[in-house]
């Protein structure tokens, strides 16, 4: 639990926050690539509780400014995208990809006034077909460039949806492992519906470990095998909001073609966050459609099951009760919700928009919660001054699942398993690391 104090600092990401002042040294994830054409139609982006316009110009350079133009407020996105600037329908006023005013139809010929006129506008870079924002002040961090950015746009998928509720409970169901065994099962193997089967059904005390590191944590659930062995998964938390989570076995585990995966929570305000969800398919053979239909709909993020256009809502929403079948729940699955990622937003939406974490009683599997809020209030406390995750040690990180024997330490077993070169992504590591 937290007290109430507590929560309000970890969950307030607003302006002048001390949690908004610390996303804000690090890269945000701010739209996806494919959603902007070179004089194409702008793009409503939340970030931080600031409204925002993106846009990508003529030339293909990405405008990131405030939504509301400096002559009279009018939203920007009504704005015409037209070359290499992005012009008010109200009074004809335009502005470049840096916020500057270039043209002022409504002044005198010769007129200056336009050159003292700056809407705000924050640098952008692309990587792994997402659009990252710097919206701190000073120099930039080292570009995030993880792993699955790495991966050639043939081998990955990412996808953005918009959940309905603060970022750190978003970010918490991505780290908590226990609830897979119980909100994702299949109660029916000759089920068509997505979530997992087999021994995901057997509920058991698992073991939680978590060890800190320079991004964040690195935390293991170890779950007891019928043979007396160990199924461990390695996950990851990178600060300030990207978690690692691992999805090797389908059977066997084919460690030339892992398939990797992680989500990344980034808060719009105090009481919306838009998920960023990627998957990565190592190998010489591109993912074909088929392969990515697959990984989205049982995601739940198949066609139509979010809405087009900017807002990423969910089909199976707070409005509609996500759609929750009693009959499905009865016989077919545990949560009678469609879809894994539907089924995660439905019960961290449930809590309402910040829950009040002073009410918890958390248990052993919540050994990464737990440190994951020890490690935000301790930045925030003692405003450190080289936060974890600004850094790129994170550059190489991969989770990882494995069988091991029962009283195998999985620091020693899995520590050095892979390790992913800059650029050499594509291929197989040759050496290892977590």
């Amino acid at each position: 639990m937290l007290t109430r104090e507590d929560n309000e600092l970890v969950t307030r990401v607003g302006p002048g926050t001390p949690m908004g002042k610390l996303m804000r040294r690090y890269w945000m994830p701010a739209l996806l690539s494919s959603e902007l054409e070179r004089d194409g139609a702008p793009v409503r982006v939340r970030l931080l509780g600031e409204r925002l316009i993106a846009f990508r110009d003529t030339e293909g350079r990405i405008g990131l400014i405030e939504e509301f133009c400096a002559h009279r407020r009018v939203s920007m996105y009504l704005a015409r995208n037209e070359e290499c600037g992005i012009r008010c329908v109200y009074h004809g006023w335009k502005y470049d990809v840096n916020g500057r005013c270039i043209d002022m139809p409504t002044e005198p010929a010769g007129a200056t006034f336009k050159d003292k006129i700056r809407m705000t506008a924050y640098p952008t870079i692309e990587l792994g077909g997402v659009v990252f924002a710097w919206m701190g002040e000073g120099e930039a961090p080292a570009l995030p460039r993880f792993e699955w950015t790495r991966l050639r746009p043939d081998q990955r998928v990412v996808t953005r949806t918009w959940q309905e509720c603060n970022w750190l409970q978003a970010l918490e169901g991505g780290i908590d492992a226990a609830h897979a065994a119980a909100l994702h099962t299949v109660l029916d193997d000759k089920s068509k519906r997505a979530g997992l089967g087999g021994l995901w059904r057997v509920p058991v005390p698992q073991k939680d470990e978590v060890e800190m590191t320079s991004w964040g944590h690195a935390y293991a659930s170890s779950r007891p095998m019928p043979d007396g062995t160990k199924w461990v998964r390695v996950y990851h938390y990178v600060m300030p909001f990207y978690t690692l989570f691992p999805f090797e076995f389908g059977g066997n585990v084919d460690v030339l073609q892992p398939i990797i995966n992680g989500h990344i929570f980034v808060p719009m305000d105090d009481e919306n966050t838009m998920v960023f969800n990627w998957i990565g398919k190592y190998g010489t053979e591109p993912m074909g459609d088929e392969q990515r239909n697959i990984l989205e709909w049982s995601r739940g993020r198949a066609p139509g099951e979010v809405s087009e256009g900017p807002a990423f809502r969910k089909k199976r929403n707070q409005d509609v009760d996500w759609l929750i079948d009693r009959s499905v729940q009865k016989s077919e699955t545990y949560s009678g919700i469609d879809g894994i990622n539907n089924q995660d937003h439905a019960v961290q939406e449930s809590m309402g928009p910040i829950v009040d974490r002073s009410r918890e009683n958390l248990g052993t599997t919540d050994a990464a919660v737990i440190a994951t809020r020890r490690l935000l209030l301790r930045v925030l406390k003692t405003n450190d001054a080289d936060p974890p995750g600004v850094k790129p040690t994170y550059y190489n990180v991969r989770a990882i699942e494995r069988m091991l024997p029962a009283g195998a330490p999985w620091q020693a077993a899995l520590k050095t398993l892979y390790d992913v070169p800059e650029g050499m992504a594509n291929k197989m590591p040759e050496k290892a690391a977590v």
